[in-house]
């Protein structure tokens, strides 16, 4: 036995699906390792296949395909260290959440997920089955055991693992993002480490997957909890730890802690990244979004020129009579500052035509919301013919404020492929907004500086479908909206309990009401980055047809 023990710690960004090209990101590492004299070399939960996969695990030809390139992957890499990777595996008739140890140019173990998370947007009841709990590997250095993701959060399958001999934890991790996470995990970490008296290794996914931001933040604690190494906040990473076996059992020596971000940019990056993703991953180069001179819309704008590059965003401004004059110079400044092609395509033309040929219809009735919602959706029309035309992606641009209450026109402002902002209460897109005109990070391709004017910020929100409209004419203020939202949807509160914090009882009950008869729109909205614990779509699962109220 060695005294001496490295280990590489593999942070990578997998697409699922891709089991060839996430094949050769792990043989890319286990050659950094290889070369840096590892022992091991580690990657993620589920990282041969992409995570998470859904249904698509439940393929029979998927999981074939999958072992054949677990069996590929093991002979590529006979010569080195061990290698050890995530992926599913069918066992007779049960599919078990895998991770493999490779050695030799065979599989010498694998660890089946013993706890299967089944909340928030995670599924695995319904995709696995429960894994018996494995005792640990010999080395030449620590015995090593590996509790999936999962298994780490609770006392048990760590336990029953150093028991039976386990003198190193390695915890391959499919975590994604959420405000407020990081001291979460850290914690869970820390008490396993306490309560078994040997270090762990934390090793997480990073990149983005549909509406999920993996993001990384990997990290190396040893005995009583302290902090050894901790990898960066949503960047891919190879890094290389040295485990020491002294009086008292193996440590880590310490290396690298990178900072983690305030929230506000923790968030921005996440939306970023998770649109950068998106477009790689599904094979999209361009965007187009409509430009409206509003803070929604200057925002993703933002957000995608620091995602893709400037030349690869199109702005288009889709004026009616009641656009004013301010706003077609704001929409043209934040172009112009962001370096993104502007285009102008005037609505005035069509929106005639559509009344025109409704007007026999609707003879006798008086304009109201059916006008402004003809308006947006020419809007959308014309945007999506665009898309079609030039192979560009368009963007939605709703914020969540939006999004719980149903201030948006379905197959009109809500058309596009993906939002960036689908999870940002409208308050906080303000504060985005600041923080970027404040801040420039290596990361962001759009240019430093003021990029969204501070009167687009500073002016009042409206949609501009009539004379001199504004947000505040059919909802409360959005400091009061969001504050409502945040204890209805995000705490799933009671309407007694958002009175009791000070709300109004007819303006709670009146929010609550558009939360529920919003659903329907919600089902057939786009997709888009995750950032709280109950984002709409897989965290929050409400029937569309639902005639309960609370009576407060």
């Amino acid at each position: 036995m060695r005294d001496q023990f490295r280990l590489t710690m593999a942070q990578l960004n997998p697409t699922v699906g891709d089991l060839a090209g996430n094949c050769a990101k792990a043989r890319a590492a286990w050659d950094a390792g290889r070369a840096a004299g590892a022992d091991i070399v580690v990657l993620p939960e589920m990282f041969l296949t992409g995570y998470q996969t859904q249904d698509l695990v439940r393929r029979r030809a998927f999981l074939g395909d999958v072992w054949a390139h677990v069996q590929a992957l093991a002979k590529d890499c006979t010569d080195g260290p061990m290698l050890a990777i995530g992926a599913p595996y069918l066992d007779g008739a049960r599919l078990h959440n895998c991770y493999f140890v490779l050695d030799g140019g065979v599989v010498r173990t694998r660890f089946d997920k013993h706890f299967l998370p089944n909340f928030n947007v995670f599924d695995e009841v319904r995709l696995f089955n429960r894994g018996e709990i494995k005792g640990p590997i010999a080395t030449d250095g620590p015995r090593i055991a590996s509790p999936i993701c999962e298994d780490a959060w609770y006392p048990d399958v760590c336990e029953a693992m150093v028991e039976s001999g386990a003198e190193l934890l390695i915890v391959p991790n499919g975590s994604p993002y959420f405000r407020g996470k990081m001291p979460i995990r850290m914690n869970e970490m820390v008490s396993r480490v306490v309560e078994n008296d040997v270090p762990l290794v934390y090793l997480n996914l990073v990149g983005g997957q549909d509406d999920q931001m993996f993001d990384g933040r990997s990290f190396v604690l040893n005995r009583g909890g302290k902090l050894a190494v901790m990898l960066p906040f949503m960047e891919e990473a190879v890094v290389h730890v040295d485990f020491t076996r002294g009086a008292n059992g193996w440590e880590a020596v310490e290396g690298e802690k990178a900072e983690l971000p305030e929230e506000i940019e923790r968030d921005y990056h996440v939306m970023v990244g998770s649109l950068r993703d998106y477009m790689a991953k599904t094979g999209f180069k361009t965007v187009l979004l409509g430009l409206s001179g509003g803070i929604d819309s200057a925002i993703v704008a933002t957000i995608a020129a620091d995602a893709l590059g400037p030349e690869n965003v199109r702005c288009v401004m889709l004026p009616s009579e009641y656009t004013s004059q301010l706003s077609l110079d704001d929409a043209a400044a934040c172009a112009d500052a962001l370096g993104c092609h502007y285009d102008t395509v005037p609505i005035k033309a069509t929106r005639d035509a559509v009344t025109d040929t409704l007007a026999g219809l609707f003879v006798g009735r008086d304009e109201d919301l059916t006008e402004e919602n003809i308006q947006s959706r020419i809007r959308g029309l014309l945007l999506m013919a665009q898309s079609n035309k030039f192979g560009e992606m368009l963007l939605t641009t709703g914020n969540k404020s939006e999004v719980a209450v149903g201030y948006a026109t379905i197959y009109g402002d809500m058309a596009g492929g993906y939002n960036p902002i689908k999870d940002m209460y409208k308050t906080r897109v303000f504060a985005a907004c600041r923080w970027r005109n404040a801040n420039h990070r290596p990361w962001m391709k759009a240019p430093a500086g003021e990029v969204i004017p501070v009167s687009i910020i500073e002016k009042p929100p409206s949609a501009e479908l009539r004379p001199d409209q504004k947000d505040a004419d059919s909802l409360p203020p959005y400091d009061v909206l969001d504050g409502i939202l945040e204890m209805l949807v995000d705490e799933e509160s009671s309407v007694a309990e958002c009175v009791a914090a000070g709300y109004d009882i007819e303006t709670v009950k009146r929010v609550e009401h558009l939360i529920y008869i919003s659903e329907y729109k919600r089902f057939q909205s786009a997709p888009g980055p995750r950032l709280s614990q109950r984002a709409f779509w897989l965290d929050r699962r409400y029937p569309i047809v639902n005639r309960w109220r609370d009576g407060g």
